[in-house]
């Protein structure tokens, strides 16, 4: 069932059809969604299977004017995964255009979404859905070996969040001590009180 607020999906360690199956059906339900770290979204089967089914992609072309009629062959991960959801939605219709617009994908997570809460699509875990043992890639390799220079980048602007984060968990956890300490004090100060005020009534 769709709702208003915009879900945020961690796409790390999802395996790609699995995870677009179910958002594009979310989209066409009418389900704002959000991909974050679409670089750690997995494909099944080892790396050179990947490499060689997307080198066979980047072949095909228009045979007038490439330039203009495309296929355009992304090789930015957000991109990718993007395209493979456009191919589940009947985007050239008016309900699949207004479907693919509620469809937002990231590398990395950047503002605002590193504050929000992130979610995971159990079906589509690949530690739940690909036998232990299977080879398997990440769309950001893939990515990087046809092309994609930003890969260091994404790196490095992760580590940095995840320091931040880790610094704003820690801050979060201290001040709920405090102030559970701070409350313990109060109510034991509070019963102390109470039960001298029913001595003095004789109870």
């Amino acid at each position: 069932m769709a709702t208003s607020h915009v879900v945020v999906i961690d796409g790390k360690d999802h395996l790609q059809g699995r995870l677009a199956s179910v958002i594009a059906k979310q989209l066409l339900n009418g389900q704002k969604i959000v991909v974050v770290r679409c670089e750690s979204i997995n494909i099944s089967g080892e790396f050179f299977r990947a490499k060689l089914n997307f080198s066979a992609f980047m072949r095909k072309q228009t045979r007038y004017n490439c330039k203009r009629g495309g296929p355009w062959h992304y090789r930015q991960p957000s991109k990718m995964f993007w395209r493979t959801v456009r191919g589940m939605i009947p985007h050239k219709t008016a309900r699949g255009a207004a479907a693919l617009q509620r469809l937002k994908t990231f590398e990395g997570v950047p503002p605002p979404y590193d504050k929000t809460k992130r979610v995971v699509v159990p079906s589509a875990l690949r530690v739940l859905r690909l036998k232990p043992g299977r080879k398997y890639c990440t769309i950001g390799r893939l990515g990087h070996e046809f092309g994609w220079k930003y890969r260091d980048v994404v790196a490095r602007l992760e580590e940095r969040r995840k320091v931040k984060g880790k610094a704003f968990v820690e801050k979060v956890k201290e001040r709920k001590r405090i102030e559970g300490k701070a409350k313990r004090q109060v109510a034991e100060g509070s019963g102390k009180k109470t039960s001298q005020e029913l001595q003095k009534l004789g109870y």
